[in-house]
């Protein structure tokens, strides 16, 4: 006999909800995004200097891929690196 202890369940005991993700240009009305706030522009970054893509930052296609252009330039501008180790 197995103790109480010593149960496993084949699924879960509890399940958690996920938060719903939003595009935090829309909630906030951001219309243009700065390409020279490299601190801002961390956030759309991982580690390795990458940029995330919209699942994971939840923003819509429009916002995304201002973000992107943002990067771009300021990469080009020397303000972020395009490869890097611990970013942030």
């Amino acid at each position: 006999m197995a103790k109480a202890n010593e149960i496993k369940f084949l699924t879960s005991t509890r399940v958690e909800k996920r938060q719903k993700k939003y595009c935090r240009f829309k909630k906030m009305g951001i219309k243009y995004i700065d390409y020279k706030d490299g601190e801002f522009l961390k956030k759309f970054l991982n580690d390795q200097g990458k940029m995330l893509p919209r699942r994971i930052t939840g923003n819509s296609l429009k916002y995304q891929r201002k973000v992107s252009q943002a990067i771009k330039k300021a990469r080009q501008m020397a303000l972020l690196p395009y490869v890097t180790d611990l970013l942030k």
